[in-house]
C-alpha cells in the first residue's frame, strides 16, 4: 500500500510541473476560427510568444527560433470555456468526502467561496481538458438540502499546475422555480421573499454599516459575512447568477433585477425561448444545456432542442453549459445537435468559446485568437462540433497539455497483456 501510494505521489508530483516557459511557437498552415473580427482565415498561422498570441492572419512573419506545428488545414480555435460546472470540486458524486459542491442546513450562504475548495489535481481536469476545455466556471450547487443564496462561483483554467484561478469571486449563486421553492418551505413565492429579504438587509447594511458595528440597527436574517459578500452584487460588480427554468420564474428574475439595478444572468432556460424578447430587450443572457428535450419535472415542459436556435434568432445571448462536471468534454456534441435543430455553426462555435467569455467578463484574456490574449487554443482533427472529432493539441495560457489522461493511461496499462502467469495487475 505505501509503494502505491509513494507512486501516486511520484506521478502526481511529475504531472503537477507547470511546463510554462518562454517559447515561440508558430501553429502553420490552419483553418484559424478566430471568433473575432477577422472570422475564419484559411492557410492561416497563430504566432504564441511567451504564453500570449502575438499575430494571427496569412501573412504572419515567423521567427527563426520558432518552433513550428503544421495544423495541415485543420481547423484551429480557442480552447472551450464550461460557462457552469464543478469541476475540480467534485470528484465522485456520491462520496461526501470528495464533494465540497454545497453548504446546507442555512438559508444563505453568500460568504461561501468555491475557490478555497478546488483541487488542481483532480482527476477531472485531464479528463475533459484532452477534449478542448481550457477553462471552466465552477459554482456551489443547490443540491442535498443546499441554500437559497448558494455562495460565489470561481473561474479556472484547466492548466498542468496549481495556479489555475483566473478568477475568485466571479459571481453569486442563487436559486429560484422548484429548487427555489424547496429550499424556502415549499413555495416559489417564499423564495422571492427570501432572496428580496436577504438583497434589503445587504443594502441597509452597506448604507448604515457604522450603526450595525455600534449594535445600533435592527437585526438581519443574514450574518456579517453574507451581508458582505453581497455588497459587489448590489453595487452591479458582481452578477447575480439565478437558476430558473419555468418562463414565468424567468420573469420573475427579471423583475428582482430590475427593482435592485443588478448584472443577472439565468441558468437552466429551458423555456427561456418563451420570453426571448424580454431577455434581448434587457441583453441578460442566459445559460443553456442544448440537449435539455424532455420535461424532467413541471418547470421544464417547455424544453426543446430548438431553445438555443430560438434564442439567436430574437438576439438573445446564450453560452452552453451541460452542467456535468465529469462529461462537460461532451458539450461539443451538445453543440453540434443545437446546429442539426437550426443554429449557425459558428453561433454554437460562440457559444462555447467566445460568448462565455464576454458573459464572465474574461474577453480581455481569452475567448477568441486575437493579438495580446492568453494562448487558449485547440487544434482539431474536424470539425470541433462533429461527434467524432478531437483534439490533436491544446494549449492553455501558450504551454502545450499533455494529452495524456487517467483513462488513457489504463488503456495503456491493460492494452497488451504478455505474461498471463500472474495475476492482471501484476504484469508490466
Amino acid at each position: 500500500m505505501l509503494r502505491t501510494i509513494a507512486t501516486i505521489i511520484t506521478v502526481a508530483a511529475a504531472t503537477l510541473a507547470f511546463p510554462l516557459k518562454a517559447e515561440v511557437i508558430a501553429i502553420t498552415g490552419g483553418q484559424v476560427h478566430t471568433l473575432g473580427e477577422a472570422g475564419v482565415l484559411e492557410d492561416a498561422t497563430v504566432l504564441i510568444r511567451d504564453g500570449r498570441i502575438e499575430a494571427v492572419g496569412q501573412d504572419v512573419s515567423i521567427p527563426n527560433d520558432a518552433r513550428r506545428i503544421d495544423a495541415e488545414g485543420r481547423p484551429v480555435t480557442p480552447g472551450i470555456i464550461d460557462a457552469h460546472g464543478q469541476i475540480g470540486l467534485v470528484e465522485v458524486s456520491a462520496v461526501s468526502g470528495s464533494n465540497d459542491g454545497a453548504v446546507s442546513g442555512r438559508a444563505f450562504t453568500a460568504a461561501f467561496d468555491v475557490a478555497d475548495a478546488i483541487n488542481p489535481a483532480s482527476a477531472l481536469i485531464p479528463i475533459n481538458r484532452v477534449e478542448g476545455i481550457t477553462r471552466a466556471v465552477v459554482a456551489p450547487g443547490h443540491g442535498g438540502g443546499g441554500s437559497l443564496i448558494a455562495g460565489q462561483g470561481a473561474i479556472i483554467d484547466l492548466g498542468n499546475g496549481y495556479d489555475t484561478l483566473t478568477r475568485q469571486g466571479a459571481a453569486m449563486y442563487a436559486s429560484l422555480g422548484e429548487t427555489g421553492a424547496q429550499l424556502s418551505g415549499g413555495s416559489r413565492a417564499a423564495a422571492m421573499l427570501h432572496l428580496r429579504e436577504a438583497l434589503q438587509d445587504a443594502q441597509d447594511y452597506q448604507d448604515n454599516r457604522a450603526d450595525y458595528e455600534r449594535r445600533e440597527r435592527r437585526e438581519y436574517a443574514l450574518g456579517r459575512l453574507d451581508l458582505d459578500a453581497l455588497g459587489p452584487v448590489l453595487e452591479g460588480e458582481m452578477p447575480l447568477i439565478i437558476n430558473a427554468h419555468r418562463a414565468s420564474d424567468i420573469r420573475a428574475a427579471l423583475r428582482l433585477a430590475t427593482d435592485f439595478d443588478l448584472q443577472l444572468v439565468i441558468r437552466g432556460g429551458a423555456e427561456a425561448w418563451k420570453v426571448a424578447e424580454e431577455l434581448a430587450a434587457v441583453d441578460v443572457p442566459v445559460l443553456i444545456d442544448p440537449l435539455q428535450n424532455l420535461p424532467g419535472n413541471f418547470e421544464s415542459l417547455g424544453s426543446t432542442l430548438e431553445n438555443a436556435a430560438r434564442l439567436h434568432e430574437d438576439g438573445v445571448r446564450f453560452a452552453f453549459a451541460t452542467g456535468d462536471s465529469h462529461n462537460a468534454r461532451n458539450i461539443t456534441q451538445a453543440a453540434g445537435n443545437a446546429v442539426a435543430h437550426g443554429l449557425p455553426h459558428e453561433a454554437a462555435m460562440a457559444a462555447i468559446m467566445s460568448v462565455p467569455a464576454d458573459i464572465w467578463s474574461i474577453e480581455d484574456r481569452v475567448g477568441r485568437l486575437e493579438s495580446g490574449l492568453e494562448a487558449d487554443l485547440v487544434i482539431w482533427d474536424g470539425d470541433p462540433l462533429d461527434v467524432t472529432s478531437y483534439p490533436d493539441h491544446v494549449f492553455i495560457r501558450g504551454a502545450e497539455m499533455p494529452m495524456e489522461t487517467r483513462h488513457t493511461r489504463l488503456r495503456d496499462r491493460y492494452l497488451e497483456v504478455h505474461d498471463l502467469t500472474l495475476p492482471l495487475a501484476y504484469p508490466r
